[in-house]
């Protein structure tokens, strides 16, 4: 099988080709030839679309699709259709599932069930058994069953020597240990960001303090015990602050930002519409500055959707009863290039996410295998409940202006256009 992806724009730092127009050769899912003009038989797809850029597939390392126990939110198979039309070629699943992905034998339950798929979907295993928070789980037989990393989602640890023995225990494998960043004493009943908006509104607020504490405390342990951290999904300008220290003392701790907290503030609550209900909730202006510039000085390391479907009983309620969720998949690429530039964040989807979660580095060159996004950077669109494709409609972004357009993905010898 061969496809030709002709005038393709190439954004590939690493790449001799970035930011040249190309046409790309895929055979048999190996890149055969980069070249100026490449002429082919008719028995070659040839896929010719406007404006088209590539780059190496993107990496979405926190996504939850429900499955298993939680199907009425989303599927595998949907879940992983709807990341190949919004340009993601591999998603890293969390243990947000009934019964938690806790064991070697769940391990194998998702990676078997998504094997077919064109994006291909690794789990992160819970970091305790039923993400209680009270005995570590089977970290190591779920590292050799191919989870990647291990946290308990938006569940903090709150047990401090719980963390320690983890961080410990994980050096054993090399294993990588995510910490979600809130003080549960902190924040308490708190349901949005303490501040203006929440007094303003009548709502408990969660003071980001609750974030500060718990990312101090991760942080201490980390230089006492060495080894690997990741801190997920962080929002504040504070929590920039303290993971630019830890990295300047060589710890190796990584962060990740949400694609909404780096567009959303908590003015958006004044509509009380639960879609704008998500952990940690959406900052001030100051705090979405102070990450984009994180972004761009490279403190954050991996941008996310934080991908988590949540069905119409749980957000079509009073806002103070709705579940915290947003999905993101299909809205990414388009909130992300409306507010940076392509250099700025294609590395946070691809070559950074891959290095940090240990999974086999991609390039676009001659033999390399074909693991590439396709997209349009160019053209303003209104997002609408339409272009949702996830079985849960949950998402901020209905109705934002965003920029840009995804084609779809070649991966795993499977071209899927949106």
């Amino acid at each position: 099988m061969k496809t030709l992806l002709k005038n393709a724009t190439i954004i590939d730092v690493e790449s001799q080709y970035h930011q040249q127009k190309k046409d790309v050769l895929i055979s048999n899912g190996i890149i055969e030839k980069i070249d100026n003009l490449i002429e082919v038989s008719s028995d070659t797809t040839t896929v010719n679309l406007e404006n088209l850029h590539i780059s190496c597939g993107w990496f979405d390392t926190s996504v939850c699709f429900g499955e298993p126990g939680f199907e009425e939110r989303e599927t595998i198979k949907n879940g992983l259709q709807v990341a190949s039309k919004s340009g993601f070629t591999v998603v890293a699943v969390n243990p947000n599932t009934h019964p938690v992905i806790d064991s070697k034998s769940d391990v194998e339950f998702l990676i078997n069930k998504a094997s077919k798929f064109a994006t291909k979907l690794f789990p992160i295993g819970a970091l305790t058994k039923n993400c209680e928070g009270k005995d570590l789980a089977e970290l190591f037989d779920m590292q050799q069953s191919g989870a990647i990393a291990f946290g308990d989602y938006t569940k903090p640890i709150s047990n401090d020597n719980l963390m320690k023995i983890a961080l410990l225990y994980a050096q054993n494998f090399d294993g990588l240990v995510i910490s979600f960043p809130k003080n549960n004493s902190i924040a308490a009943e708190g349901i949005v960001n303490e501040g203006i908006n929440s007094t303003q509104l009548g709502m408990k607020g969660i003071p980001s303090l609750a974030e500060h504490l718990q990312i101090s405390r991760d942080l201490f342990l980390l230089e006492h015990t060495g080894g690997k951290l990741h801190i997920p999904t962080i929002s504040t300008a504070k929590s920039v602050e303290l993971i630019k220290a830890a990295k300047v003392k060589g710890l190796q701790v990584t962060c990740s930002v949400s694609v909404h907290h780096l567009v959303l503030t908590d003015d958006e609550l004044h509509g009380f519409d639960s879609n704008f209900k998500t952990t940690p909730p959406l900052r001030t202006k100051e705090d979405v500055k102070a990450l984009q510039k994180a972004v761009k000085s490279g403190v954050i390391d991996i941008i996310t959707s934080d991908h988590n479907p949540m069905d119409i009983e749980h957000k079509k309620v009073e806002f103070s009863e709705a579940k915290n969720g947003v999905i993101g998949l299909e809205s990414a690429f388009g909130a992300l290039n409306s507010i940076l530039d392509l250099t700025d964040f294609i590395p946070l989807l691809t070559s950074k996410p891959r290095s940090i979660f240990g999974l086999e580095k991609v390039s676009i060159k001659e033999g390399a295998k074909a693991n590439v996004s396709l997209f349009n950077p160019a053209g303003k669109v209104v997002f609408t409940a339409k272009n949702i494709l996830s079985a849960s409609k949950n998402s901020p972004f209905i109705d934002k202006n965003l920029e840009g357009k995804v084609y779809g993905i070649f991966a795993n010898n499977q071209l899927i256009l949106s």
